[in-house]
């Protein structure tokens, strides 16, 4: 609870650089090296000289040591110790071809599968608007995670916010590492995270938006809030990395994140002219399918290269992730069907869409059962987060950001503790503690995420609103985004 409280100062924290600013070098092992002794032609021991990194070689006493077995000591026991020496980290070429591969598909995932999936949802005046949301965060994010978004988030020890070590990647050389790839890919991929996360929230606000608004709102969000929560969950010192919360691909960082963020721009965007009194059905869901069908190949990559490697737990990470997504569908489905008459085409993407949300915290520490479990579980809920729970709210999350993400985020966030698989664990070589304690870690880690984003993103709308305005007026978007904002028009 204290780590919550304080997290809730880290926006003004941000302008007053209440950060640790400074990162400690990185040092390498000292060689280890080893004076020529004098050898002589005596009855006498020969014993080669030793350092604390080499194991003493000796012959035994009374023994009759030549010259030349005693150098032969002497090199043999060199060349034991000169692995110790030689430790330094590797590139690892199947692990690099892997992240590589991965980037490409968390890519993939935003342009152009959820621009997709967002554009057949919304109607036809306001289609290439929407899609140009997630074109925009492609664009815009990318230069801001280069600039300074890197650094925030992955750079010093901080427990809140990382440094400006890394601003323009400035201590990132040509041939760092990241574990056993490349720092500039793990760069790339973290960006393709930051990318997505923003372009999900913006389904929350399509179709009133200005184009304008949107983009000063997600270059301050990307600083304020994504870096930060980043760096609290998956960077060395972040405080919910040290406290041992579990999030392996982003059930708080990117879902939860966005969902929340998502919600509130709702709530201060207010209502599109119309809702609940006419008509605004999807106006192509055969985009919206292929949208979502994107999105399920291109999550192997979320999630699978989430282990940063080519092995045993990216390969499960994959499978866990394919039986979730399956198990949500299928629970969405039947729960419409109950409920609805009817089991929509609508309803089995948003499902398997709920399903790969809902794993994506647990990939890497659960096993096949735990994802069937979360799964069903999964659809359920955020079918019923996309219909009573958004009717409560009394919100217009337009295309049900908080339904799917943010529920689904923190459905996956606590079941994670539950569903962990003791094997897969043992792996990952991870010790965790009681199921209680464990539970109370995620529930900090999802309770902070929510109060911080929403908190901080109020607060960036409020600012946009004053210099520019928020919102397109009545007599634009009753003519659609597409004409007033971009000049263009699908016929």
């Amino acid at each position: 609870m204290k780590h919550m409280l304080l997290a809730l100062g880290l926006s003004s924290a941000l302008l007053t650089s209440a950060s640790v600013w400074a990162e400690a070098p990185a040092t390498m092992p000292e060689a280890v090296t080893q004076d020529a002794t004098t050898a002589t032609a005596t009855t006498e021991t020969a014993a080669p000289a030793t350092s604390d990194n080499i194991t003493m070689a000796t012959a035994p006493d009374n023994a009759n040591v030549p010259v030349a077995a005693a150098a032969e000591q002497t090199v043999s026991a060199t060349e034991e110790a000169a692995p110790a020496a030689e430790a330094a980290p590797k590139v690892v070429t199947g692990d690099t071809a892997w992240i590589l591969t991965s980037t490409a598909l968390v890519l993939l995932m935003t342009i152009p599968g959820l621009a997709l999936f967002y554009g057949g949802m919304v109607r036809k005046k306001n289609v290439l608007s929407t899609m140009m949301y997630s074109l925009s965060a492609t664009i815009l994010v990318s230069l801001i995670w280069v600039i300074v978004g890197y650094s925030l988030a992955f750079s010093g020890e901080g427990a809140y916010i990382g440094n400006l070590g890394k601003v323009l990647l400035n201590g990132v050389a040509f041939d760092a590492l990241s574990g056993t790839i490349p720092e500039s890919l793990f760069v790339i991929f973290q960006m393709t995270f930051a990318i997505i996360t923003v372009a999900i929230l913006s389904g929350s606000v399509a179709d009133r938006m200005k184009y304008s608004a949107f983009m000063l709102f997600i270059a301050l969000w990307v600083i304020a809030v994504y870096a930060p929560i980043t760096h609290w969950v998956w960077a060395a010192g972040g405080w919910l990395f040290d406290a041992g919360a579990l999030d392996f691909a982003g059930g708080t960082v990117v879902h939860i994140n966005s969902g929340v963020a998502g919600l509130v721009a709702a709530y201060v965007l207010g209502k599109r002219i119309g809702f609940g009194k006419e008509a605004m059905a999807p106006h192509n869901l055969t985009l919206t399918v292929i949208g979502a069908s994107l999105l399920w190949v291109g999550w192997f990559g979320f999630n699978g290269g989430s282990a940063l490697g080519a092995g045993s737990r990216a390969s499960m990470a994959i499978l866990v992730t394919q039986v979730a997504a399956a198990a949500a569908a299928f629970a969405w489905l039947i729960a419409e069907r109950f409920v609805r008459g009817k089991a929509s085409v609508l309803g089995g993407a948003s499902g398997a869409v709920a399903g790969l949300v809902v794993i994506t915290p647990a990939a890497g520490f659960v096993g096949v059962g735990g994802a069937l479990i979360m799964g069903l579980i999964g659809g359920v809920v955020c079918f019923w987060g996309t219909t009573s729970l958004k009717r409560m709210l009394k919100a217009d999350d337009a295309l049900d950001a908080f339904g799917l993400h943010a529920v689904g985020g923190i459905v996956g966030a606590m079941l994670t503790a539950v569903c962990v698989n003791s094997e897969v664990i043992a792996a990952a070589g991870l010790e965790l503690p009681s199921l209680g304690k464990q539970l109370w870690i995620q529930a900090e880690g999802v309770l902070a995420t929510i109060i911080y984003s929403g908190v901080v993103t109020f607060i960036l709308l409020k600012i946009v609103d004053v210099i520019i305005g928020l919102r397109v007026n009545e007599e634009q978007e009753r003519e659609g985004l597409d004409i007033t904002q971009h000049g263009e028009r699908v016929e």
